[in-house]
This record gives C-alpha cells, sequence and structure tokens, in this order.
C-alpha cells in the first residue's frame, strides 16, 4: 500500500480533475505534489508516463526523490518528472504543479505570444503576464531553463509549441492556477480577434502583485 497513499490519492485525483476538465486529451500532461522529506531527502509524487487517467489507481501514482530515483512505484514517472523537480528546487513555496495541453494556452504558445497583464485576478493569483518559454524538448535541461527563466516568481508558464505549466502552494492552488491559464488565453485570444487588448493600469499591476506576494508567502 505504502507510506504516500493519501498524497498519491491527491493527484490521482487532481489529474482525473484534469482531463474531466478538458485541460488535456488522452494521456498528456502531468500532475506532481511535493512531500515531506524523508531523512532529508526531498521527494514528489508524479503521474506515470503514457497512462490513461481514467484508468490509473492510486498505486500507479509514483514516488521519485529529486535525482529522478524511483521511490516507491513501478511504472516509468512522467517524462517531464526533471522539469517538476526543477521548479520545486526553485521554488521553495511551490507545493504542486500541474502540467496541462489546454486549447487556448497551447493557441498562444503556438503564436509565440506572452500573454500581458489583461485580468485582475490574473495578476492577483498567478503573479502578473504569463510568459512564453522558449521552445525545447520535453524532459530536456533545456526545458528546465527555459521554464525556469520564463516562471519567475509566477505561478504559470506557457511552454512554446506545447501547453502550460500552474504551479501553487497546494493541489488546489496549482488546479485553479491551471484553468486561470486557460481562461486568460482564451479571453486575450478573443480580444485580439476584437482587434484591440487593453491592459490593466500600472497602479493595478502594483497592488494586485503585491496580494499574490501575500498570498504566495515569503519563501518564494
Amino acid at each position: 500500500m505504502g507510506q504516500w497513499r493519501r498524497e498519491k490519492k491527491t493527484v490521482l485525483e487532481a489529474a482525473q480533475r484534469m482531463l474531466a476538465a478538458g485541460l488535456v486529451v488522452g494521456t498528456a500532461g502531468n500532475v506532481s505534489l511535493r512531500l515531506a522529506p524523508e531523512d532529508a531527502r526531498p521527494l514528489l509524487a508524479i503521474t506515470p508516463s503514457a497512462r490513461p487517467y481514467g484508468s490509473l489507481g492510486v498505486d500507479d501514482i509514483q514516488i521519485m526523490d529529486f535525482d529522478a530515483d524511483t521511490v516507491e512505484g513501478s511504472l516509468p514517472p512522467s517524462m517531464e518528472t526533471k522539469l517538476h523537480i526543477g521548479i520545486y528546487r526553485a521554488r521553495k513555496n511551490v507545493g504542486a504543479i500541474m502540467h496541462t495541453h489546454s486549447v487556448c494556452a497551447s493557441a498562444v504558445s503556438v503564436a509565440g505570444l506572452d500573454i500581458p497583464a489583461i485580468l485582475d485576478d490574473q495578476v492577483a493569483f498567478l503573479g502578473g503576464e504569463i510568459k512564453l518559454a522558449g521552445y525545447a524538448l520535453s524532459g530536456t535541461r533545456e526545458q528546465i531553463t527555459e521554464v525556469l527563466a520564463a516562471l519567475g516568481d509566477r505561478s504559470a508558464v506557457l511552454l512554446a509549441n506545447h501547453g502550460a505549466v500552474g504551479t501553487g502552494r497546494t493541489m488546489e492552488d496549482a488546479f485553479t492556477a491551471a484553468g486561470l491559464i486557460e481562461k486568460t488565453a482564451r479571453i486575450y485570444l478573443l480580444a485580439l480577434a476584437a482587434g484591440k487588448v487593453n491592459r490593466l493600469p500600472e497602479a493595478a499591476v502594483a497592488a494586485e502583485r503585491e496580494l499574490y506576494r501575500r498570498l504566495q508567502g515569503e519563501d518564494r
């Protein structure tokens, strides 16, 4: 059964919610949760590679350490495990990560665009603009470097010609971030199609950035 059954259940349920919300299709995307260290060894629980979310069981969720070595589980972990580890190493306040292939976010990434600060909730809960990470193959060191540079201290990033990543202190926060990325991307595309994008005033961005910092805590 394993000692991390509750945490694995959290990851499984989040992955199935991600699928049900239309943020991925088939086996695309991945979800992880930072675990309490074991003997000072940092750990995460993550979805396995190339397995349909609807058929996953709790014990199919893999437990990995931050060297990407398996601690518990018999399936290959997500091919983007090292990306999740890279984010956890860089961002001490991130407790969960959701990588999606949602339609509008992916469309913006294919267009090669950042999403400027256009919505109040975007800044308050994602930290500001949603930047586009340069293209890199999944699971490579280049992908980690590009994503971390574009993510910064925010909770959202677009992956060029690929999808998006949302982060959060909790799994619920990460799921909210993933949904908010898709909502913001859709509104941005609609505004572009209408022919005009009005950005938030700088004073509003500054005030909502301060709210974001308070929500995220000091250990960014």
